[in-house]
């Protein structure tokens, strides 16, 4: 009887954390950085954002910013009145992507946003995780090489999960 409520505990522990396990850390232009000059919407086509999942800006401290703005805050290049409340500063920015949704940053020094492309938008899709939807029936995985940080991958979780429950049922 403990041994099937230890199981039973464990797979409760495994299946919370899956969503955690499964986050992605996309290093915003990757080798690159926040940089002028590069084109980071090109950088994020492609690539699926998810509740869970980081952006990390790295750039000089001093030398750019990350604004975080809406989408005429975007298109105008217009630092928001309160950037003191949305703006990065520390040269290794780490924004956490919390909701679903339309997201939009740019750079708010000088003219780095209107001249030197540093504008980047993107949709993030609904949390990965057992019985979470996704964003299309046949969702593209994010390569390694595009992004660190874990992958989603599930078949092992699944496998493990069958194989408690086939532990605790005998």
């Amino acid at each position: 009887m403990a041994l099937s409520r230890f199981l039973a505990m464990f797979l409760v522990v495994a299946v919370s954390i899956i969503p955690i396990i499964s986050s992605t850390d996309f290093i915003v232009g990757d080798d690159n950085g926040w940089a002028t000059g590069f084109d980071y919407q090109a950088w994020a086509q492609g690539k699926e954002f998810h509740v869970g999942d980081k952006l990390v800006f790295k750039y000089t401290k001093g030398k750019h910013n990350v604004m975080r703005v809406n989408s005429t805050g975007f298109q105008q290049c217009a630092v928001p009145p309160d950037s003191s409340t949305q703006g990065f500063t520390t040269g290794n920015d780490v924004i956490v992507l919390s909701s679903p949704g339309r997201k939009w940053y740019i750079c708010g020094i000088s003219n780095h946003c209107e001249n030197g492309k540093m504008k980047l938008a993107i949709t993030v899709q609904p949390q990965i995780g057992l019985g979470a939807p996704t964003s299309s029936p046949n969702p593209t995985p994010t390569p390694i090489s595009d992004a660190t940080g874990t992958s989603p991958i599930y078949s092992s979780w699944i496998v493990i999960i069958f194989a408690l429950l086939i532990a605790i049922m005998f």
